[in-house]
């Protein structure tokens, strides 16, 4: 889950009027005609279709996709190669396919992540999942529904789910022993998450805080998923689901508790403050100077390896017992591009996602990275089962999604200025921390000043 450039995000709604004019006029999320090639346009293509692949993994992750490329390549020899092509961050990936669709010269298949969706809907520019899966005949129903329904807008499958994270609450199971608490039996709402990191805090003789109760980056998805988990939405017309959103809800009373809440912590001096930048809250838990920690489970394996301490997992926080909702699903899905691309070329890609989310292909994609298997019966391969043995702390994201009653609240909010909101409840959050504002006027204040983005945002894709 990676934060967005803001000079990037400031020019969305400018590059999404410059998609449109490349694009068709045609139905939400297609192509030229919204139409899929069927497995006859392999058959008539001469020699070796390539599917330029887009993506933005790296370490581990890379090293495990380059191998499920390769597997396919070899099945596939003589007649389709996937050529995977690294383009840097997630934010890098979609500002150089806006530059792509603008030149003609987009990839076969790119990987976008989550709150890109509503931007690669509407550039219509590529060929829904849904319109193959129809096609085929192709069932869809494998696979997670809570992540499809992140990814279905108008009740079609926009794209095909690949590498999916849940949001966690990490504990520091030795610092909770040292402080009478039970790491089995972890704080389930923000109150007692804000008790327990009271009694979590710890202090050397001099006074100096040596242990902090909580920590996170100031990530605006952390407040979306709170939301998410209070069962109220984010954004208008069902979470973008039933329309286009036209503005953010974010400033609800939820929304005010959550963030609220947070910057007490911080302004009590149980929870650290350790800024915006993701790599420097979770360099903090890992050297055990904040006994609870929110995060994906795409950092789950890492934690386990470089942690000192026994790292356990809980559910994600709600904000009262009372809440119905549940947890957003974070990630990244494969998009097919259509526009000058050939038939052979769009089925090549099709088939490539399809293998990617196969039991097999997700079962070693999950074991290898960490990230939540998109098929549900990966979760029965040997192999799957053998890793859940060896990090059971995995098991709670299991539990966590299967949990949560796909809702327009837990299906996200789908908004094309996503990444500026998500700034400005970052903003939002710092202003409260520091006292500037109190957390409603904050988020009130934050609301107003992205309207003008949403309003010029959708005016240039209706």
């Amino acid at each position: 889950m990676s934060k967005w450039n803001l000079r990037l995000a400031a020019g969305l709604a400018a590059a999404a009027l410059a998609l449109t004019a490349c694009g068709s006029s045609s139905s939400e999320g297609s192509s030229s005609d919204g139409s899929a090639p069927g497995a006859d346009a392999l058959d008539q293509a001469k020699g070796v279709t390539t599917v330029t692949f887009w993506h933005a993994m790296t370490g581990q992750n890379a090293t495990v996709l380059t191998s499920l490329v390769d597997a396919f390549n070899a099945a596939h020899r003589g007649k389709i190669e996937v050529k995977p092509l690294f383009q840097g961050t997630y934010d890098d990936v979609i500002a150089k396919y806006k530059a792509s669709v603008q030149q003609k010269a987009t990839p076969s298949l790119v990987q976008v992540y989550d709150i890109g969706t509503r931007f690669m809907i509407d550039s219509r520019q590529t060929v829904p999942a849904q319109s193959f899966a129809d096609k085929d005949g192709y069932k869809l129903d494998d696979l997670e529904p809570n992540i499809r329904n992140y990814y279905t807008a108008g009740g079609k499958l926009a794209s095909m789910p690949f590498n999916s994270s849940m949001p966690l609450l990490y504990l520091d199971a030795d610092a909770f022993k040292e402080a009478g608490l039970d790491p089995a039996k972890p704080p389930r709402t923000l109150a007692e998450l804000g008790e327990a990191a009271k009694k979590l805090t710890k202090k050397d003789a001099n006074g100096q805080t040596v242990r902090y109760g909580f920590g996170a980056a100031v990530y605006g998805w952390f407040v979306e998923e709170l939301i998410a988990e209070s069962g109220t939405l984010y954004c208008d017309q069902d979470n973008g689901r039933t329309k286009k959103a036209g503005k953010v809800q974010f400033d609800s009373a939820q929304g005010a508790q959550a963030v609220q809440w947070w910057a007490d912590l911080v302004k009590g001096g149980y929870a650290a403050n350790t800024g915006r930048v993701t790599a420097d809250a979770q360099a903090a838990f890992k050297a055990g100077k904040v006994a609870m920690h929110l995060e994906s489970t795409g950092v789950l394996r890492g934690y386990t390896e470089a942690a000192k301490f026994t790292v356990a997992t809980a559910p994600y926080p709600q904000l009262t017992a009372a809440d119905q909702g549940g947890p957003v699903i974070g990630g990244a899905s494969l998009w097919i591009d259509g526009p000058g691309h050939s038939a052979a070329e769009q089925r090549a890609s099709w088939e490539f996602a399809k293998f990617l989310d196969e039991p097999a292909q997700q079962a070693v994609w999950h074991t290898g990275t960490g990230y939540f298997p998109v098929n549900s019966k990966a979760l029965d391969d040997p192999r799957d089962k053998e890793w859940l043995a060896k990090y059971p702390q995995f098991q709670t994201a299991i539990d966590e999604l299967h949990s949560t009653k796909p809702t327009p609240a837990t299906a996200g909010c789908l908004l094309g200025v996503m990444p500026q909101a998500r700034k400005g409840v970052e903003t939002a959050i710092e202003q409260t921390i520091s006292g500037a504002k109190s957390a409603q006027q904050a988020l009130a204040d934050a609301a107003r000043e992205l309207q003008p983005a949403i309003d010029s945002y959708n005016a240039s894709v209706d």
